[in-house]
């Protein structure tokens, strides 16, 4: 939590610190979702630890007001803290996490309140698939997607032009990016090369000469 405290302590000394003129704090939110999680994990049927993967913070129509034009890079901020809160402690999810930002009349000024919920996401867990030229579809998750040659990659492909360890699929804000691993052909999205890039629905992504197509739902 320390690094992830660190990196919203940053926003504090940008934008977000003219924005929360009141006293509210990044990262004061940030650490009420990290303990919501700790407090509410469950097992699951698996046997994983799942814990809440939506976020409803409520906020005075003041703060609300100032917080106007900067809430979905704040959202997009917060959501990737609590990924990283919960790879650090073997966590699951249900569905992808999300913040929501929403203005609560009664709402004290400079306070927030969260509200916590475990969602299932859209077709099982995750959010977005990949499908195969072999017409497989691999559903997305909290977790990362490798791409390449070696047998022990979530993606293997036959294809002399993939790299061993070609490629990798990370879920980043409220979606995916994918992230060439220096690989020799490289990684092209659209038929543009990428270092990284994130996806979008129905973007066709070439790693050496397989094409895989990104499906949003």
């Amino acid at each position: 939590m320390k690094d992830i405290e660190a990196r919203l302590e940053g926003m504090v000394e940008g934008v977000f610190a003219r924005v929360f003129k009141g006293g509210i704090r990044p990262v004061e939110i940030a650490r009420r979702m990290t303990r919501e999680m700790d407090h509410r994990r469950s097992v699951g049927v698996s046997g994983e630890t799942v814990v809440p993967n939506h976020f409803v913070v409520t906020l005075a129509p003041d703060d609300s007001a100032e917080l106007s034009g900067v809430s979905d890079s704040l959202a997009r901020e917060l959501a990737h803290a609590g990924r990283e809160h919960a790879r650090s402690e073997g966590y699951h999810f249900m569905g992808p996490l999300t913040v929501e930002l929403v203005e609560d009349a009664t709402q004290r000024l400079s306070t927030f309140g969260i509200a916590a919920s475990m969602l299932q996401g859209e077709g099982g867990k995750g959010a977005g698939s990949l499908l195969l030229p072999t017409g497989e579809r691999v559903v997305l998750g909290e977790f990362v997607v490798t791409v390449g040659r070696l047998p022990d990659c979530t993606i293997t492909l036959n294809d002399p032009n993939v790299s061993r360890n070609h490629a990798e699929i990370h879920p980043y804000a409220n979606g995916y990016k994918v992230f060439d691993l220096g690989s020799t052909n490289g990684t092209k999205v659209n038929d543009v090369p990428v270092g990284e890039h994130e996806l979008a629905d129905g973007d066709r992504i070439m790693f050496g000469g397989t094409t895989i197509e990104f499906a949003a739902s």
